[in-house]
C-alpha cells in the first residue's frame, strides 16, 4: 500500500522532539503535516524530522495567534502537541477545543499527572 495516510491532515505544535518524530512518521506514511513554530524562536530548519512539512510561525501567547491556531486545528484530522500538561488548555487549544477530532496526539516527558508531570522531558 502506497501512502496509506494520504488523505489525512495533521498539525503539529512546537514542543518536545518525540512529537516531531511522530509527525514525521505520519508524513512518511503520506499525511499532509503542518508544523506550528514559535514566532519568537527560530525554527531548526536543519532538523531532518522537518522534511516534507509546511511550517507556520505563530505567537500562541497572543489572541490572534491562538485564533489562527484554532482555525488551523479545525481543518485537520489530527492535532499533535508535546508540551507540559495544561499548556494547550490554558491557550484554549486543548482536546476540549477539538470535539470533532478523531485523534488528539499528546506527548509529555513524564505523563499528564503525578509529581514529575510539570518537569520538562527530553
Amino acid at each position: 500500500m502506497k501512502d496509506p495516510l494520504n488523505s489525512q491532515k495533521v498539525v503539529k505544535f512546537a514542543g518536545l522532539p518525540p512529537a516531531l518524530q511522530a509527525a514525521q512518521l505520519l508524513a512518511d506514511l503520506g499525511a499532509e503535516v503542518i508544523i506550528v513554530d514559535r514566532a519568537l524562536a527560530p525554527a531548526q530548519l536543519w532538523d531532518v524530522n522537518r522534511r516534507a512539512k509546511r511550517p507556520v510561525a505563530l505567537n500562541l501567547k497572543t489572541e490572534e495567534g491562538c485564533a489562527v491556531a484554532l482555525a488551523l486545528i479545525g481543518t485537520v484530522d489530527i492535532p499533535i502537541e508535546g508540551v507540559r500538561p495544561g499548556a494547550m488548555e490554558r491557550l484554549g487549544l486543548g482536546p476540549e477545543a477539538c470535539p470533532d477530532q478523531l485523534i488528539y496526539g499528546r506527548m509529555t516527558g513524564w505523563g499528564q499527572a503525578g509529581p514529575m508531570a510539570q518537569i520538562a522531558g527530553a
